[in-house]
């Protein structure tokens, strides 16, 4: 069974078996749906009774963490969605992927920023992979094979309790020998250091492909910011990389600045790219500039054997100063977050970063 999808494979048949957990049937069982009697639902559903809506969502209260899911495979996840109240939750909670009984996750990405929304501010982004409509609801569709066991769970940082409606459907069958594993990390420079470097990521060794960027980027500086370039350092490459861009809006499909005259910045979100959101200066408390962008490697994985090493200039544009030229590179120290997505032959990772805290998540958004 492969795990990509097409619209040829609809219509073939095969062994595997379709299950989904959700708050009406928190263990994926079979013929279990919709059957609880108590739930966050029922004061709703009243006299409707039982298979009306009674659990609809779970709370999480502050610092706690729920378990979303818990899969014995052999198996692949297909689809997750989600959503939450309040939009604050988006930068305040973890959401963690475990695969075949592993202690370290797989996955351990700021729930809004693994949907391109690290902002907490609605966006619409129309992508093959990921989803996100009005207002808030999120859509994945990465395939997720695992082997012997799966494990969702998603960590309440907030000091208030959130609420949580959640659908993880799935498939039950045998993945191939060669499927790789599904990996999401996150990294924050805020702002970054003098070397105007944000490294995406570090020491992954083994085996598999990249597919995926969502940079979360607030600027600390006037004038133009992303002149900056993605490298990708493959299998030894120490100082010099395989893979180099011309730019940050170049990676992203875009060019010359994102700049439409005489709009200016101007977003797009596209099957396998995006600047899904672009927050202005108000000129009283939002004082900085921020932008989403992903770029998703679906078409042209960047494809690793022994190890990746994957980073981002911060790099922007300045006026000259009396070099007779009219304008000159200049290092920012801008905010950048980023969401790496990639496969890998094992399913944990010895690289992840350290686990960020409420204040190394902090947005200072407007309400």
């Amino acid at each position: 069974m492969s795990t990509t999808f097409g619209l040829d494979d609809l219509a073939r048949t095969t062994p595997a078996v379709t299950r989904s957990i959700s708050a009406e049937n928190p263990t994926g069982a079979k013929g279990a749906g919709g059957a609880a009697t108590e739930g966050t639902g029922a004061r709703a559903a009243g006299r409707l009774g039982r298979g009306w809506k009674v659990s609809p969502s779970i709370d999480i209260a502050a610092g706690e963490t729920a378990v979303l899911a818990e899969i014995d495979g052999p198996g692949t996840l297909r689809h997750l969605w989600c959503t939450t109240a309040p939009h604050a939750a988006w930068r305040q909670a973890l959401l963690r992927v475990y695969w075949d009984g592993a202690q370290t996750p797989a996955v351990e990405v700021p729930l809004g920023d693994f949907f391109c929304n690290g902002w907490s501010i609605f966006s619409q982004v129309s992508s093959v992979p990921v989803a996100v409509n009005p207002n808030g609801g999120f859509n994945a569709y990465w395939p997720m094979p695992f082997r012997r066991r799966a494990r969702v769970t998603l960590e309440n940082l907030a000091p208030e309790q959130m609420t949580l409606y959640y659908q993880i459907d799935y498939e039950l069958a045998d993945v191939p020998a060669d499927a790789a594993y599904f990996h999401a990390q996150w990294r924050r420079s805020n702002p970054v250091d003098e070397s105007a470097i944000h490294t995406l990521l570090d020491g992954v060794t083994g085996a598999g492909q990249y597919v995926g960027t969502y940079l979360a980027w607030g600027t600390n500086s006037p004038g133009w910011w992303g002149e900056g370039e993605l490298k990708f350092f493959l299998d030894g490459d120490e100082e010099w990389p395989t893979v180099c861009g011309t730019g940050t809006e170049d990676y992203f499909g875009g060019a010359w600045n994102f700049d439409v005259k005489p709009h200016g910045y101007t977003a797009y979100t596209t099957p396998y790219l995006g600047l899904n959101q672009i927050l202005r200066p108000d000129g009283l408390y939002a004082s900085q500039q921020r932008f989403g962008m992903y770029r998703w490697h679906v078409l042209d994985p960047v494809r690793f054997h022994e190890d990746l090493r994957v980073t981002v200039q911060c790099l922007g544009i300045g006026a000259g100063q009396g070099n007779g030229l009219r304008h000159r590179y200049r290092k920012n120290r801008d905010d950048i977050a980023s969401t790496s997505l990639f496969y890998l032959d094992a399913p944990s990772s010895a690289s992840l970063p350290a686990t960020p805290g409420l204040l190394d998540l902090e947005v200072d958004a407007p309400d």
